[in-house]
């Protein structure tokens, strides 16, 4: 089997095992973290009403510096955005990749923000 089959597996099946516990209210939404090779995408979901609240990306957001960097400040923005519609906890969806790297960023600016996962 071809290398890079085997990993999307293993990415889908996580993707699968996290969604399964997870999902977000209009109280307490869902971030959700969607991760290419060039960008970063996050939305804060109301799986209730099926309602994107808050949508924010790294194609949109100008600062300089390395993806890493740049993903710990979308979280912090994030934040900054949920708190605007008056949201403190969210349920932290890293969407099949590992908590680590540009994810890990994200969840770590996101706290740093004010927000509660």
């Amino acid at each position: 089997m071809d290398r890079n089959i085997i990993k999307q597996n293993k990415k889908l099946r996580r993707r699968g095992r996290v969604r399964v516990k997870i999902s977000g209210t209009k109280t307490r939404p869902r971030l959700s973290v969607f991760r290419s090779n060039v960008s970063i995408f996050l939305q804060l979901i109301d799986d209730e009403n099926s309602l994107t609240l808050v949508s924010i990306n790294q194609k949109n957001f100008k600062k300089k510096g390395t993806k890493t960097e740049i993903a710990f400040e979308l979280g912090k923005a994030m934040a900054v955005e949920a708190k605007k519609i008056k949201i403190e906890e969210i349920v932290f969806d890293r969407g099949g990749n590992k908590y680590h790297g540009r994810v890990k960023a994200v969840a770590d600016g996101a706290r740093e923000g004010g927000l509660k996962f």
